[in-house]
């Protein structure tokens, strides 16, 4: 079977027939020059499967799905609310967050937010290419961009703050529930007062200090996450 993964949005069945879109299909065809006959996997929530190419015509590439390789996953609701930073260390950030195990990304414009949008269909772009190469089945959504207050008024989750002024350096397992669990990352300015105590007042948060040096925004996610993983694992 080749490594070859591809996401495919729509509904996977067992001997069905179907195309790849024109990107994909220039991907296959042009860049791993697959042929007529071979073989390549496809996944998505759902789960994953093998499907054999048919054929080669006009740059559009036609497959039929042979087997299925994995079911659907049962997956911890993991999200990550964070400021937009410069988009070199975004980028990064938002490929290791997707291979850590966020389900679902939310952009927050704070107070002291820098970079003050994001570019939603790029970002999609780079979780479906780290969730192709992490082997992962869930591809993460992500949010419009936001304010703090709507954030947390829309949102019934555990709330991790990742506070620079925490004495605490210690989540607590005991304090989950069964309701999502998200980090919350600062910019690069921190929190302002008014947003510290917003996110303090939230029911189920818990606050801790991930390190005594002041960490990069993409550091710090990468930092949570798999302390957090840790922990509720």
């Amino acid at each position: 079977m080749s490594n070859i993964r591809l996401f495919f949005s729509d509904k996977l069945s067992a001997d069905m027939i179907g195309k790849l879109d024109r990107s994909q299909s220039h991907y296959l065809a042009k860049v791993m020059r697959i042929k007529e006959k071979q073989v390549f996997t496809l996944f998505n929530k759902d789960g994953e499967w093998e499907a054999k190419i048919l054929s080669i015509s006009k740059n559009i590439v036609e497959f039929k799905v042979t087997n299925r390789l994995r079911q659907k996953e049962n997956t911890k609701e993991l999200w990550l609310a964070f400021s937009p930073i410069k988009s070199n260390y975004q980028n990064f950030m938002i490929q290791k967050a997707t291979e850590l195990g966020v389900t679902r990304f939310f952009p927050i414009i704070f107070d002291r937010s820098v970079v003050r949008s994001i570019n939603i269909d790029r970002i999609k772009k780079i979780i479906i290419e780290a969730s192709e190469q992490s082997n992962r089945l869930n591809v993460p959504t992500i949010k419009e961009t936001q304010d703090l207050k709507n954030f947390l008024n829309s949102n019934i989750m555990d709330l991790i703050f990742t506070d620079l002024n925490s004495k605490n350096k210690k989540i607590e397992k005991s304090k989950f529930t069964n309701n999502p669990t998200c980090i919350i990352i600062g910019p690069e300015g921190d929190f302002s007062e008014s947003e510290r105590k917003q996110i303090l007042s939230f029911k189920g948060v818990q606050a801790f200090k991930i390190n005594e040096n002041i960490l990069r925004s993409e550091t710090a996610v990468i930092s949570a996450i798999s302390i957090v993983n840790y922990v509720i694992d």
